[in-house]
């Protein structure tokens, strides 16, 4: 059984901000670094044997990881499929913008349909790249094999509701992961193994 343990990213600005990202960046807080460093430990501690390791290649992201693969001595595959969901114009505006001038969307979105955000992507579309990445970085290894791939929110709700086999795009009943919590699927059978596991450091 190959395992994937997927990390979301530290605290960024614009989490803190309560302002939409998508695939801009912020870059993470000093509390997102902080986290980073706990994450890394207790990723050491719980997975002594790690096959490799993916991240997207965002700078939150590649941040997020940076503690931890120099603790191991690993280079990560980086693969932009492993980016946030684009949410167009939406990005670097905060929540109640967004809401006062486009409500329409954001209530349908609250609803569960799969709106293209600011004129971005779609979930389903966002889960099938994510799906693509994660099926091509299993078969680039051993049968298994036990990965960590350090990424965002809404690729590891899509990856979960892939793992649970909920029709496409699965996002809606999946909470957002904790910002550098942990979340473990096996992938050959796909299923859920736990979900925003907590790791020191993190609120």
């Amino acid at each position: 059984m190959t395992t994937i343990h997927l990390v979301r990213h530290g605290e960024a600005v614009w989490n803190a901000e309560g302002k939409y990202q998508g695939q801009a960046d912020s870059g993470l807080t000093e509390l997102g670094h902080e986290q980073a460093h706990s994450a890394a430990a207790w990723l050491r501690d719980s997975f002594p044997r790690i096959d490799g390791v993916a991240c997207s290649d965002l700078p939150r992201v590649r941040d997020t990881a940076a503690p931890f693969l120099t603790a191991i001595g690993h280079s990560p595959q980086v693969d932009s499929r492993l980016r946030e969901i684009d949410v167009g114009s939406w990005a670097g505006r905060t929540f109640e913008e967004v809401a006062t001038a486009e409500p329409a969307s954001v209530a349908a979105a609250a609803r569960g349909e799969d709106v293209r955000r600011g004129g971005g992507e779609t979930f389903a579309e966002l889960r099938r790249r994510v799906v693509a990445a994660l099926d091509e970085l299993v078969a680039s290894h051993q049968p298994g094999a036990t990965l960590v791939v350090f990424t965002h929110g809404g690729p590891i709700r899509v990856a979960t509701a892939a793992a649970l086999g909920v029709p496409i795009p699965g996002h809606h009943p999946i909470g957002s992961p904790d910002n550098c919590s942990v979340t473990t699927l096996a992938w050959n059978p796909r299923r859920l193994l736990a979900f925003n596991q907590q790791t020191i450091g993190t609120r």
